[in-house]
Formats: C-alpha cells, sequence, structure tokens
C-alpha cells in the first residue's frame, strides 16, 4: 500500500491585524529583541506596522501616507532610519531611534506608477536614493539627505521601454561607480552607468512588465517575474552586458515580488496565485511550494537569518522557517514541487 503524500509545511507563525493588504515587508535587524529582528510591513491603508518576532505582536504603528497604499520599505544600515514609499507621492524618511517614530524629512515623488525606490549607502552622512522620475520613462538619482540631484536617467532615444516598474542601485567590488538595474515595463532589463548617465546593456527577459526582481551582485546574476508564467535569469558579464541565461516555466502566472535570501542559497518569489514558491537559486530546481494565504500574495522578505516572510491580500503575513541558513541544500524539503512532490525536513 502507497504511503500517502505529506503535507506541505505550514507557517512558524501568523501575524493578524494590518486590517488590510499587505504590500511590503522588510526586515529591521537594528534593533533585536533577544536575537530576533523586527518586521516591517507596509498596508493597502497607509500604515506601516512595526513587528515583534518575539511577541509576534505589533510594537508600533505609522501612519504617514494619508490612508495611501505603502509600496516600499528599507532601512538604512548606519542607524535606526526607515524609508517608507506610499501612494500619496511621498517618500518619507522616519527616525526610530530609541522608540521614535517621527517623520524627519520627505521627498516628494512626481510619478503614480508603480515602481520601488533603490538606495546605495556610502556613509551615515551620505546616501543615493533612485526613484521613479518625471518623466513616466525616467530615473531619478539623488544624494541624500541633501536632496541633491545627481542626474535624470532617460533611455535612449529609440528605445521604448515604458515605464520603470523595478529599482535596484549597487556597486561591483572591482569598481566604485554606481550602477543601477531597472525593470520595465515592455519586459526589459537595463544596466544604468549613473556616472555616465548611459545604458550599459539591456535584455528583453519578458513580455510582460517586470513586477519584481533581486540581484546577487557576488555572482552578477538576477532573476525577474512579471504577469507570464516564467521567471527569467540572467546574468552580467565583465564586459557589463546582460544576457538570458535561461526561463523556468511556472504553473500559474503572475509574480508580484522575487527575492534571493542573504546566503544566496535559495530564493522565493510572491504569486497572483496565492502561493510562495521557494527554489534553489544556482539550479533553479523546485524547491517547494507554500500553500497558505487565500488571496495574492504582493510580497517576500528574508531575514539575516533565513526567516522568510510573506504579505498577502488576504491580510496576514506567515513567517516560515525552511532550510536553515546552515543547512544542507542537498536535503529536501517538506512540500510540494511544481507538479510533484518533494520529501522530508522541513523546519517549522
Amino acid at each position: 500500500m502507497a504511503a500517502s503524500p505529506l503535507p506541505p509545511p505550514d507557517p512558524q507563525f501568523v501575524l493578524r491585524g494590518t486590517q488590510s493588504a499587505v504590500h511590503a515587508l522588510h526586515f529591521f535587524g537594528g534593533a533585536q529583541e533577544q536575537g530576533c529582528p523586527l518586521l516591517l510591513s507596509g498596508s493597502l491603508s497607509g500604515l506601516v506596522h512595526i513587528w515583534s518576532l518575539q511577541t509576534r505582536r505589533a510594537v508600533a504603528t505609522l501612519d504617514g501616507h494619508g490612508g495611501q497604499c505603502v509600496t516600499w520599505l528599507q532601512t538604512l544600515p548606519q542607524g535606526h532610519q526607515l524609508l517608507s514609499q506610499g501612494r500619496d507621492l511621498k517618500l518619507h524618511l522616519w527616525d526610530l531611534a530609541e522608540g521614535r517614530n517621527t517623520v524627519v524629512d520627505s521627498v516628494v515623488l512626481e510619478s503614480m506608477g508603480f515602481c520601488r525606490s533603490s538606495v546605495l549607502a556610502g556613509t551615515q552622512e551620505r546616501w543615493m536614493l533612485a526613484m521613479p522620475g518625471r518623466g513616466s520613462d525616467e530615473v531619478q538619482i539623488l544624494e541624500m539627505p541633501s536632496k541633491t540631484s545627481v542626474c535624470t536617467l532617460k533611455p535612449e532615444a529609440d528605445a521604448k521601454p515604458g515605464m520603470p516598474m523595478c529599482l535596484e542601485l549597487w556597486q561591483a567590488d572591482s569598481n566604485p561607480r554606481p550602477l543601477l538595474l531597472a525593470g520595465y515595463e515592455d519586459g526589459s532589463v537595463a544596466l544604468w552607468d549613473v556616472s555616465e548617465r548611459k545604458v550599459c546593456s539591456r535584455v528583453a527577459c519578458h513580455t510582460e512588465p517586470v513586477m519584481g526582481f533581486d540581484f546577487d551582485s557576488q555572482k552578477t546574476r538576477g532573476v525577474s517575474g512579471s504577469a507570464e508564467k516564467a521567471l527569467a535569469v540572467w546574468s552580467l558579464d565583465e564586459q557589463q552586458a546582460l544576457q538570458v541565461c535561461r526561463t523556468h516555466e511556472l504553473t500559474n502566472p503572475g509574480i508580484a515580488d522575487v527575492k534571493i535570501r542573504p546566503d544566496c542559497k535559495i530564493l522565493a518569489t510572491a504569486g497572483w496565485d496565492h502561493r510562495v514558491r521557494v527554489f534553489h537559486w544556482r539550479t533553479m530546481k523546485p524547491l517547494a511550494v507554500l500553500r497558505f494565504h487565500s488571496a495574492t500574495v504582493h510580497c517576500v522578505a528574508f531575514a539575516a537569518d533565513g526567516l522568510l516572510a510573506a504579505g498577502s491580500g488576504d491580510q496576514r503575513i506567515s513567517i516560515w522557517s525552511l532550510y536553515p541558513t546552515h543547512s544542507d541544500m542537498s536535503a529536501p524539503l517538506l512540500g510540494h514541487a511544481e507538479g510533484r512532490e518533494v520529501g522530508a525536513h522541513a523546519v517549522a
């Protein structure tokens, strides 16, 4: 008699109380409680919740976006400072030190698009911010906190990429010049040299807008998702040329977010089909499909210790412990891969 299939793993725990759909997540390790990072969530109703993973409750609620959806959250590594971006066209800088929850500065956005901003942290005194620009296809680069304009990146005259959808500022170890990866409405990903204000290369990854991507700067390899039924894996060579390495077909269309874990062992995707999919980053082997949410999963985030958080339209945030960062990645995880079962050992 054949053994019955093992069920997929359950979340380690679930956070409730956002009272609206969760559209942004970010782990904050700068103020740890007994070794646990704090989790920040941004909601459709414009609130930012700060969650203690020790008590599994919200320890603070920030209300700075006038009831408009919070689309992006990022902390600055040098201190207790948070950036939040909302559909109210405001990007706020919050001071979270010593229990304070106050807006200390703001930048007004000039684009109604869905594009999330990006930060390149330098020193505590100076850092760089990439955000959607005034023109529908432009990206604005500011030096912060002075808000000094560094440049406006405009596509080449013959290129029609549409709106920027995703941004990531980064620097190669061998080159101090800042670079920007941008995913566009036409499904392409472009690499910009910020200093030269030019596109180094552009590659067509999808036929639909790039909804989310992440980039592994050590392997100079990235992964992106769109409304299609496929993930695209692309790489950057020494000549700064982008090329698609492979695509991975999915069961259902629609990826809202993609994140590579900090140790670059696994990645997770947020699906329109209510699923979180987990893949081995080097091989893109499907490891698990996490079935818990009852609405679109809008965002995923990894903590430095490997915890995975997923935020959904069902107003819940699921927290998962899958393949701890010290574990053997060859050991299978209890769960469902695409179209087949995978066996043993989830840490729940």
